[in-house]
């Protein structure tokens, strides 16, 4: 099966979506094709997320020889893609070829690494903006971050998320490589949410980064080391 559950989170397990995850992995992989890699790795886990959570449904369609029953996704009306920034920018325009009439939101948060860890492994988390459109009932939410480590940052995400919203038909973590410590702070905080990820990697080091993981996500994708 494409998504596979793994106990702490749903598994990516498609061929294309493990080629261009190694292909991202690799340190020799440069700026233009890292971006368009993480473009790439969005769109399949989009077209992943359509086949493993949402329904579809019969309708009468006229061919130019004779009318007959076709199917069509239901709810691709009803999307919302959030992108924590910056990192995810790459990743949600991938989204985006696969939900183009997704609503969006944004969330500018990052962890606070000069402060260190807290004792229980996770980060200070500052947000500096939010802009989100309104969440209802008969939404899927994609919240999209290409690394999920100590969960920190996604702790809070989902906090200004599920602030004042009903809560949402599906609701999507989705993430490129995440640490067990991240899926387990997420899951035991909102275990409403289904974290999905294309792999679960072996660890965290010292410095709170994802071992192996792919290096920081957005100065690959963004030049700025």
């Amino acid at each position: 099966m494409p998504i596979e559950d793994r106990d702490t989170a749903y598994l990516i397990t498609h061929a294309l979506a493990k080629d261009t995850l190694s292909r991202l992995r690799d340190v020799e992989t440069e700026q233009v094709s890292f971006r368009k890699g993480l473009v790439k790795l969005g769109r399949i886990c989009g077209y992943e997320i359509i086949d493993g959570r949402m329904e579809t449904e019969y309708v009468e369609i006229e061919t130019p020889l004779e009318p007959t029953m076709g199917e069509r996704v239901k709810g691709l009306d009803d999307v919302v893609i959030i992108n924590v920034l910056r990192a995810a920018t790459p990743f949600v325009e991938g989204l985006l070829k696969a939900f183009p009439r997704a609503r969006q939101g944004v969330i500018s948060a990052s962890r606070d690494e000069e402060a260190g860890r807290d004792e229980d492994g996770s980060f200070p988390i500052t947000v500096d903006y939010v802009k989100l459109p309104e969440i209802t009932e008969e939404d899927t939410v994609i919240i999209a971050d290409p690394m999920l480590a100590t969960g920190s940052t996604m702790c809070t995400v989902l906090d200004h998320v599920i602030e004042n919203s009903p809560e949402p038909e599906n609701l999507i973590v989705l993430s490129a490589v995440s640490a067990p410590e991240g899926l387990l702070r997420v899951g035991e905080t909102f275990d409403e949410a289904d974290l999905l990820t294309v792999s679960i990697d072996d660890r965290l080091d010292d410095d709170g980064f994802i071992v192996p993981g792919l290096g920081d996500a957005g100065d690959r994708a963004f030049r700025t080391t």
